[in-house]
């Protein structure tokens, strides 16, 4: 009797830099797990900052790497950096580039392995023209594939997990866990009808001045800040040196409490309770936009201004189906707080459509859950080429 013998696992190579201040690592790292867990795959994630991983899962500190968690193991991405066996796949991801000596463990290979770079998220009209595309690397002469991450059809789609959107529904469709987030902060005397804001963004000029619009507003607010870049702006606010995780204050409406850095999940609840989120870079802003509500996107800034017109490129995208006078109020929020320029006209705009800012974010998400996500599509793409 033939007993039936199980195929190996492929074995895929995923290499990060720390670029963004978590951002590279973000997506990294929720690549990794996606793929470990959900597809039939062995992931080795290398990355050059194990201090920005360690962040990102809280309750691992204590361990060095190489760190194995289930079918993933996370490397350290030295330099030199030590020669291995290539795997059958290899994710180059936002344009690292390999060590020589591991390309060239690549070139020795009798079956050359799947070489995809793995570019950053854009809402560019050549995306999609340039996605899945193949060019020759100019030194080992092995071909490396270009995947496009993107918000339409012809593009490599976005990063989620089977089963994300039935979570968020659940959590969302029960008040009391909005009410035992609060209770955990010490929040549970926030008014009802206060308006849940969270602000993970850059350093930026205009928080002094959209802090004091909200103290002085007519509504009580709740400023949720994750520990972060924006943190030293919201300090200078409340005259402080320095606020660190766990510290409230008050001023006029605003109330603001500093969360600590959390893992990803948390963080996705943060921004399912949230009536707006504020958010940065690529993983965020994605994460924003699973949670279908309204958001507020400090893309990160190029000297040469490119990050400007991929905003714009995003806007043209997002406002299609947005009424005028809502999309107008929030074309003029998010280009002003990109600038960094006066909010004092922007705002209120703003909190006027919020409503149906909301109600567009759903159906937005809900438009852009049809498309295969992200990891599905590489998984698809690279089995091609194997």
């Amino acid at each position: 009797m033939n007993e039936l013998v199980a195929t190996p696992r492929k074995r895929w190579d995923l290499f990060c830099k720390l670029v963004d201040n978590f951002g590279d690592i973000g997506v990294c790292w929720r690549l990794a797990r996606n793929l470990g867990e959900h597809h039939d795959v062995s992931v080795r994630l290398w990355i050059d900052c194990p201090d920005a991983f360690f962040r990102l899962q809280p309750g691992l500190e204590a361990h060095a790497l190489p760190l194995t968690l289930g079918h993933i193991e996370v490397r350290e991405w030295g330099d030199p950096f030590a020669p291995v066996d290539a795997a059958d796949v290899v994710i180059e991801a936002f344009a690292c580039e390999l060590p020589s000596v591991y390309v060239a463990a690549m070139a020795a290979r009798r079956v050359r392995p799947v070489w995809v770079d793995l570019d950053y998220l854009s809402a560019e009209g050549w995306v999609g023209e340039c996605h899945g595309l193949g060019s020759p690397h100019p030194q080992s002469g092995l071909p490396r594939y270009f995947f496009f991450p993107g918000f339409e059809r012809h593009t490599g789609g976005l990063l989620r997990e089977p089963g994300l959107f039935a979570e968020r529904d659940r959590f969302c469709c029960r008040p009391q866990a909005r009410d035992a987030f609060l209770a955990s902060l010490g929040e549970d005397g926030i008014a009802e009808r206060a308006l849940l804001v969270s602000l993970f963004s850059y350093e930026n000029a205009a928080i002094p001045e959209l802090l004091t619009l909200w103290s002085d507003g007519n509504q009580d607010m709740l400023l949720l800040v994750p520990e972060g870049r924006a943190l030293m702006s919201v300090a200078a606010f409340f005259g402080e040196p320095v606020l660190r995780p766990g510290d409230r204050r008050r001023r006029g409406r605003l109330a603001m409490r500093v969360l600590p850095f959390s893992d990803q999940l948390a963080y996705d609840r943060l921004l399912w309770m949230c009536d707006l989120n504020f958010v940065r870079g690529e993983d965020s802003f994605v994460r924003a936009q699973w949670a279908a509500k309204a958001c507020v996107w400090q893309i990160y800034r190029q000297d040469d201004g490119a990050h400007l017109i991929k905003l714009e490129a995003f806007l043209e995208l997002h406002c299609k189906d947005l009424d005028e006078a809502s999309a107008v109020a929030l074309c003029a929020f998010w280009r002003q707080w990109n600038l960094e320029q006066s909010l004092a006209d922007a705002w209120p705009r703003l909190a006027e459509f919020l409503p149906a800012l909301t109600r567009h974010a759903r159906r937005w998400s809900d438009a852009l859950a049809q498309q295969t996500d992200l990891a599905s599509q590489l998984v698809h793409f690279c089995e091609k080429r194997l």
